[in-house]
């Protein structure tokens, strides 16, 4: 009799409900896990993806897992602890992987896994600060062990380096209005709160876009500076492709616009289609087309789903 399949991993929120790794199949699809592959997850999260690849590269596969969030790890670590000496965790940026690997004596591996951008359980936390819709102190970082808060940077910005900030990462057409006004506000007092931001932030914006909080925006602009979000993305990808051995697979999940442009054009690049002026062999293939996205089901299961974008290459 054949047995009944596992239970999917479920990453349990602090208040019961369940947040499911986005694109997983798709994911699992295009990475391939096979039994006696070394693989990275380099971006942990609650663990969903690197159970995925543990449990398909059975019997001997080995995952590493990094994450820059303390929590993450402690969180997985309890959660995939069945797994025994098949998974390594490691506190560290994606963009630090190669170093990682290294250290590890885990170069080449047979395939890479990155989901870009802030977690479920980053945003349901208030005191994590990443979500308008609870006030929490301003902090927004993904390790809040290093750096400086949202709060620390919006007391030194400018006003001109502030309307900088939230017009290229938040591309908020009132950007200059929304700078304006928190620079107003910090000379009454320090923002401290997500309330408090939120706040400013819907009261500068003449006209608010039906189902979407008006400071949706600016909270990604500021959470995209405060833990340089973009350039750890492309100093993962400078560095992935080396990591691979011959058909090996990278596979990135992006959730924004400004993700997913600078993924696509650098894993273009290394396929060798970087336009006339790109010299370089190619080291990469390109396996997905198009892009993939969440189909119908899953959006309507996780809505956070909706905008994830998921492109996969192999090395050559």
């Amino acid at each position: 009799m054949t047995p009944p399949p596992r239970a999917p991993f479920a990453d349990t929120r602090h208040d019961g409900g369940v947040h499911a790794s986005v694109l997983l199949e798709e994911a699992m699809a295009w990475l391939a896990p096979k039994p006696g592959g070394r693989y990275c997850d380099a971006t942990l999260g609650a663990g969903g993806h690197t159970f995925a690849m543990l449990e398909r590269s059975a019997p001997d596969g080995h995952v590493v897992g990094l994450d820059r969030d303390p929590a993450a790890l402690t969180t997985a670590g309890a959660r995939l602890e069945a797994f025994g000496d098949r998974l390594t965790l490691v506190h560290a940026r994606f963009s630090e992987a190669r170093g990682v690997l290294e250290r590890l004596g885990m170069i080449p591996v047979d395939g890479f896994l990155v989901d870009l951008g802030v977690s479920s359980p980053q945003l349901d936390q208030p005191e994590r600060g990443f979500s308008f819709r609870t006030d929490g102190p301003l902090d927004m970082r993904m390790d809040p062990t290093t750096g400086e808060t949202a709060a620390d940077l919006l007391r030194r910005v400018d006003e001109g380096e502030l309307m900088g900030i939230i017009r290229e990462l938040g591309e908020e057409r009132h950007a200059a209005r929304v700078a304006r006004a928190i620079i107003d506000a910090r000379r009454a007092g320090p923002l401290e709160t997500t309330g408090q931001l939120a706040a400013i932030v819907a009261r500068a914006i003449p006209r608010h876009e039906y189902g979407k909080n008006p400071a949706t925006r600016t909270f990604q602009a500021l959470r995209i500076t405060v833990n340089d979000e973009l350039g750890e993305i492309e100093r993962f990808l400078d560095v992935a492709a080396d990591c691979l051995r011959p058909g090996g697979r990278l596979v990135v999940i992006a959730f924004h616009s400004l993700e997913d442009r600078i993924v696509k054009r650098r894993l273009r690049e290394l396929a060798g289609r970087g336009g006339p002026g790109s010299a370089d062999p190619p080291v990469l293939r390109l396996l997905t087309k198009h892009v993939v996205v969440p189909g119908d089901e899953e959006r309507a299961r996780n809505p956070r789903a909706r905008s994830a974008r998921l492109r996969a290459v192999e090395r050559l």
